[in-house]
């Protein structure tokens, strides 16, 4: 890596010979700017004002503007020259705990390495020191044209050198936060913290930059001719900004699909019960979740009528209900076969009895029409 800084660590009477090289890189999405009627591409071009032409790089310095208005033009022996010792120096002014060190301050970060052969022991006792005392070391530095607040600490196995803003740098936090008198109940908080915990710790590996990776996604497919003027609208559209909602119940359903997420006990089941309902003389199958099927038939057979009950008692009954009724039928028609065996045999000659008697008074009333003497004329 290319040193961009190259001074010492003022430990003391300790002096530490350094490089400093960036510790990090950007891979942000950069665009050039381009002429939308023809694609040419939009440059800019550094002209003097007095002459108006275009000034080569070697002629542009530096201009330092007065109160009054006035420029005076300062070179880099100038600035070199100036009575700091921190302009080739990292001083250190004290140690302090990590934790007393508010992240906002922090700017940019970058690797310490040693210079030369004889900065090994200075650079490895330093290391170790702030190693076994936990703490971080607070200095200063003028680099880049300023000079700014440094912190000092062990990452991994060398020296890193964070660059600070001075506290006057930092704005004030007032009126940032709702001015509103907000009641945050225990509830709430206990299932804040019960979503924190199911989230569970984060593995840094799977981070990764989504909106570079859509833009290269894009490009692509404008290079492949496919049409994208709606891409990403039911995205946006499905943002609900503004929306007033129930922070419990948006807790709750965060736990919930956390669980889900990381398939833990307590989840739903994956699989739902089939539920079949008579709908105007119709079938219609249903998803339900389990145990509700028993309310679905409830609410079925309160909802309809006299035969809606019937239907419906007849649709959840079950194949062997209806076997064991077509059995009780049947032997309750044997029993009366069998308790009714001693009466047929008088009933059937009381009716041959009855058919006799008939037949004899028919027999008599024949005879008595016999018997009658005719009139003669």
């Amino acid at each position: 890596m290319r040193s961009i800084w190259k001074g010492s660590i003022s430990f003391g009477l300790v002096s530490i010979p350094i490089k400093v090289v960036s510790a990090t890189e950007s891979h942000s999405v950069s665009f050039h700017q381009v002429h939308t009627a023809d694609g040419g591409r939009i440059r800019y071009r550094k002209v003097c004002e007095l002459e108006e032409k275009e000034v080569p790089r070697e002629e542009i310095g530096k201009g330092f503007e007065t109160g009054d208005g006035t420029t005076v033009q300062l070179t880099d022996a100038d600035l070199s020259a100036l009575p700091l010792p921190t302009a080739k120096t990292v001083e250190i002014l004290g140690f302090v705990p990590a934790e007393d060190i508010d992240p906002i301050q922090l700017d940019r970060s970058y690797y310490l390495a040693g210079d030369g052969r004889s900065a090994a022991k200075p650079y490895a006792l330093l290391r170790e020191a702030l190693k076994r005392s936990g703490k971080v070391a607070v200095g200063k530095l003028a680099m880049r044209g300023r000079e700014s607040l440094g912190l000092l600490r062990v990452y991994e196995d060398v020296l890193a050198l964070h660059t600070m803003l001075w506290p006057e740098e930092i704005r004030s936090a007032s009126g940032v936060a709702p001015e509103e008198d907000v009641a945050i109940r225990d509830a709430e908080l206990d299932l804040a913290d019960t979503l924190m915990e199911t989230l569970g710790e984060l593995d840094w590996s799977e981070l990764h930059d989504e909106y570079r990776e859509a833009v290269e996604q894009l490009v692509t497919a404008k290079m492949e001719g496919v049409d994208t003027s709606g891409a990403g609208r039911e995205a946006a559209a499905a943002t609900g900004k503004g929306q007033v909602v129930d922070l419990m119940a948006v807790l709750e359903s965060s736990v919930q699909a956390a669980r889900e997420s990381r398939g833990e006990e307590g989840a739903p089941a994956a699989e739902d019960a089939t539920v079949h309902q008579l709908r105007g003389g119709k079938k219609t199958a249903q998803k339900t979740k389990p145990g509700a099927a028993k309310k679905a038939s409830g609410a079925g057979a309160k909802s309809a009528g006299g035969g809606g009950r019937a239907a419906a008692k007849k649709t959840a009954a079950k194949p062997g209900a209806k076997k064991a009724a077509a059995e009780k039928k049947s032997t309750a028609k044997t029993a009366a076969r069998k308790s009714s065996g001693g009466g047929k045999t008088a009933a059937a000659k009381k009716s041959a009895a009855k058919k006799t008697a008939q037949k004899t008074a028919a027999q008599k009333t024949a005879a008595k029409k016999t018997a009658r003497p005719r009139k003669t004329a």
